[in-house]
């Protein structure tokens, strides 16, 4: 096969043969490199041990390279955030780790980074700033310190509020109930969380009831679905982790690897009365098979639906857990997917695959 066949017809060959042997960071994103010996793709920067250049195929997109039978490089990860720097992560994974802490403006400088570019990559990326990335997510877990018994007095020293009368005007404006409110068991919230897979970031979303958002990061829709799951729980949407997404986390990992076909985990996906019955069919499909948008109008009871079907089947803000790629045309193609058709290909080809528990 020809090494330039797929390459970005704006970086010659030469080029992107010198950026993928020179590790060159700057290249990451503009095409992958696929190694035909091991059956794997990388990013230009990856820092495994580098093949002979004529065991190397460019690729535009990592979508070509799955398409092409190419697994994704567990080094470098080609799928995961490959336009976010590195300090993006390893700033959330400290927040993470004690989220009483405040990173302040000239601590980032200390560090080398500009606050001004990290509050618009933060903003760009969590729909937040960094500062007010941080104020939730310390708030989130005052939260959880409150539900669990703590005093307030406490959890508004023990998180770095320097008044109770301050602590309580954020925590009120976030939550839309006081401190005291959580106490009695009248407050809840959506935690979001950013998990790796194998087809790149999904943003997820849990109350402690359910699953409420399963959506790649890079989905169009996102930013409409969020807004629409905050209306419909009335509920306030803030960063942080639970039990549920940890099992969620946990059991994508073993559909991705093969060995799950079906997940065990509560839903929480308000609508309205007819995107609930669609959304509640799509979950009968099994693994491993396919329906058209007419099947599915049939099986609500509404052969005539289809459009309508069609419409509230591309609404669902649950992925994979609701399996809306398991939808197809009626002439057997594809059809429509939000989280990308190359995805839709990937997920049912997974399926088919799958090991069948025993």
């Amino acid at each position: 096969m020809d090494a330039t066949l797929f390459a970005p017809a704006a970086i010659p060959r030469l080029e992107m043969e010198r950026a993928f042997f020179s590790r060159d960071v700057g290249y990451d994103g503009l095409f992958f490199a696929a190694i035909t010996t091991t059956g794997i793709f990388c990013r230009p920067s990856c820092p495994a041990k580098k093949p002979l250049p004529e065991n190397v195929v460019y690729y535009a997109a990592a979508a070509d390279a799955l398409f092409s039978g190419y697994r994704p490089c567990k080094r470098c990860a080609p799928l995961a955030s490959a336009s976010d720097p590195a300090w993006v992560g390893e700033l959330v994974a400290e927040i993470e780790r004690d989220p009483t802490r405040r990173i302040k403006e000239g601590e980032l400088r200390e560090r080398g980074l500009d606050p001004a570019t990290v509050r618009r990559r933060f903003a760009a990326r969590f729909g937040l700033s960094f500062n007010a990335f941080q104020r939730a997510r310390r708030l989130a877990a005052a939260f959880e310190d409150i539900k669990d018994g703590s005093a307030l007095d406490d959890v508004v020293l023990d998180h770095g509020f320097e008044s109770y009368a301050g602590f309580r005007e954020a925590f009120s404006k976030l939550f839309g109930s006081p401190p005291g409110a959580v106490a009695r068991g009248k407050a809840d919230f959506v935690r979001i969380a950013w998990l790796e897979s194998a087809l790149g970031p999904l943003v997820a979303g849990a109350t402690d009831r359910g699953i409420a958002l399963l959506e790649f990061s890079d989905r169009r829709m996102l930013e409409v679905q969020s807004k629409t799951l905050t209306r419909r729980l009335d509920l306030p949407v803030v960063p942080g982790r639970n039990a549920l997404l940890d099992r969620l986390e946990a059991q994508l990992g073993e559909y991705f690897a093969g060995r799950r076909r079906e997940f065990d985990l509560p839903i929480v996906e308000p609508g309205t009365p007819f995107q609930e019955k669609v959304w509640s069919a799509l979950r009968t499909i099994p693994c491993g098979a396919t329906w058209s948008y007419a099947d599915l109008a049939k099986a609500i009871g509404e052969p005539k639906a289809v459009r309508a079907v069609a419409r509230a089947n591309g609404m669902n803000r649950v992925a994979i857990l609701v399996p809306c790629h398991r939808v197809i045309g009626a002439d057997g193609g594809l059809g429509g997917y939000g989280g990308g058709i190359w995805r839709k290909r990937v997920l049912l080809d997974l399926e088919a695959k799958a090991e069948v528990p025993r």
